[in-house]
């Protein structure tokens, strides 16, 4: 099937040479202009990447994307914009952008990282050899509907939360590595994505704190550890 990409961006030149080229390379693409038109584009159809300008008009790509995440829309999505300081970089990657590319850029290089973002998304749909509900203590993780469920609670997980945990089950009571973490998540490995990675751990020790008995413990320099000590008694 033809893959969409929802692109919102303000510079319109810009826009229409993305239209051109990726439809050149067998895309189905919509321009959006503002952030409030990419909102509504976002809400009538389903795209299989986002391209985000972060400066735009009526609602900017930061704003977008936290909003979309609210509503609960789960497409990938990176940041192409002129913003480089590492904190518009750390908040984009916090944000759960999959990647942050800053102009000028290659077309090809878009096109390459547009790649990677749809093969990783396959992979994860296509995963049948782990299990896709897993007990971590007083939690049920269901990895295949994005949810943390501890008594009557559901949490409804972020893309990049669901794959971070599922890493730290798939690895429990085991050193799950750094850099190998970071590049499973995201494809590659490079300062930012690695404290993008860090800010990720910490909202899921948040999601877990409610059993005493779980512990996301660090490694220096190697890694982390999702300790459930209930079980370690059992064994």
């Amino acid at each position: 099937m033809q893959k969409k990409i929802l692109i919102v961006e303000d510079d319109l030149n810009l826009g229409f040479l993305l239209v051109d080229f990726l439809q050149g390379e067998g895309f189905f693409v919509k321009l959006c202009r503002d952030g409030m038109a990419g909102l509504q584009a976002a809400e009538k159809d389903i795209f299989d990447v986002c391209i985000l300008d972060v400066m735009m008009p009526k609602l900017d790509g930061f704003s977008l994307a936290k909003t979309l995440r609210k509503k609960g829309f789960q497409t990938p999505f990176l940041f192409l914009t002129a913003k480089s300081l590492m904190e518009d970089k750390l908040r984009g990657y916090d944000l759960g952008c999959e990647d942050y590319i800053t102009k000028p850029f290659q077309e090809e290089e878009l096109l390459c990282k547009i790649n990677v973002i749809l093969r990783r998304a396959n992979c994860s749909n296509a995963i049948e050899n782990h299990p896709g509900s897993f007990q971590i203590g007083a939690y049920t993780f269901e990895y295949e509907k994005q949810e943390l469920v501890y008594q009557d609670t559901i949490y409804r997980l972020t893309q990049k939360e669901n794959e971070v945990l599922r890493l730290l089950c798939l690895h429990k009571n085991k050193i799950l590595k750094r850099e190998e973490a970071v590049q499973n998540i995201y494809g590659k490995k490079d300062y930012f994505l690695g404290r993008s990675f860090d800010v990720f751990i910490s909202k899921i020790r948040k999601l877990l704190k409610n059993d005493p008995s779980i512990k996301i413990e660090n490694v220096f320099k190697v890694g982390f550890i999702l300790n459930v000590q209930e079980e370690e008694k059992m064994a």
